[in-house]
């Protein structure tokens, strides 16, 4: 099946993979997006620009840390939108497109289009052992810095995977609450890691009351809560162990709701809030969930060569829907 090249350009890092699909080894390099102190994330502008003095370097470095060389490639995928929606864009991933289709046009290799969603799932599953799941009726829960969605994940024609969105944040997205709690408490962005490092070290209980309407949520008052406990005079340990519970709880319930209509599913987190040990632990342990390891988890370019290796698009030219 030979090996691929993924490339992912988000909003948060810049990352470039090989996935050898004969054995299943994967080598990646990724790097944080900078952003300035004190700062919730970087303007599309100043991310377009990250990324085009980042990725060429990044490249490098993966084909020089391996044997490989270019002349073994089969493919490259790329994410070009943030979701397979029309409507769904953001320059950032613009400059990844750019770099494959250069690429894949001097090597004269195929070139996969993606979605940065259908990467975050495909990473998912490649971790947890389940690549087989791509070709299964699955609930993929996508839980990030711009995405809060409980998905229905199910094989397409000719190879490719559908996902309808049966669940979603009406408002503030997971991770944006997590950043903005975070930088307000003095944590560094992206604030996931230090915001759990908090809350591990709460030993007390917590009462959460999420916000369901229907079967999506709403995640807007959760940064209030959080700043009125830290001007009540509630610990920064306490308010951030509130806060992962709340995340937790919202997800629970939005779970609940899909599977009452939709019926029991294989289900699987992915997403970078996902790398989160305390949810990860929950629902693993109650649902028998999976989850994707945290270097899986967060934003990266493994799903991507995962699927540029599984021909889940056919074409080169795949856009996303009318």
């Amino acid at each position: 099946m030979g090996i691929y090249l993924g490339i992912d350009t988000s909003n948060y890092t810049t990352s470039a993979a090989l996935y050898d699909a004969d054995s299943g080894d994967m080598r990646m390099q990724k790097k944080l997006l900078p952003v300035r102190e004190n700062s919730i994330g970087l303007k599309q502008s100043d991310a377009v620009f990250a990324h085009v003095k980042q990725l060429g370097g990044l490249i490098e470095a993966l084909f020089t840390e391996t044997t490989i060389s270019p002349d073994m490639i089969c493919g490259i995928g790329v994410s070009c939108w943030p979701r397979r929606l029309a409507g769904s864009y953001m320059p950032c991933f613009l400059t990844g497109e750019m770099a494959a289709q250069a690429v894949a046009g001097v090597l004269r290799v195929p070139l996969f289009r993606f979605s940065h969603q259908e990467g975050h799932i495909a990473a998912a599953l490649y971790s947890a052992g389940r690549l087989d799941l791509l070709q299964k009726e699955c609930i993929a829960f996508h839980v990030s810095g711009g995405t809060t969605d409980c998905l229905l994940v199910s094989p397409g024609q000719d190879g490719c995977i559908e996902i309808f969105c049966a669940a979603s944040s009406l408002d503030l997205k997971a991770g944006q609450a997590i950043d903005r709690i975070g930088v307000k408490m003095g944590l560094h962005f992206p604030a996931g890691p230090e915001l759990e490092q908090l809350a591990l070290q709460w030993t007390g209980p917590v009462k959460v009351y999420p916000v369901i309407k229907g079967a999506d949520c709403c995640l807007s008052g959760l940064e209030n809560q959080c700043l009125r406990m830290l001007e009540n005079g509630k610990s920064r340990e306490e308010t951030a162990c509130y806060c992962i519970r709340f995340i937790q709880a919202t997800l629970e319930k939005m779970l609940e709701a899909v599977l009452r209509q939709y019926g029991e599913r294989p289900i699987i987190f992915a997403g970078g809030v996902m790398s989160n040990r305390m949810i990860r632990q929950y629902f693993s342990q109650k649902y028998g969930a999976l989850f994707a390891q945290p270097q899986y988890s967060a934003d990266n370019a493994a799903g991507i060569a995962v699927l540029a290796a599984h021909g889940i698009n056919n074409t080169s030219q795949t856009k996303p829907a009318k």
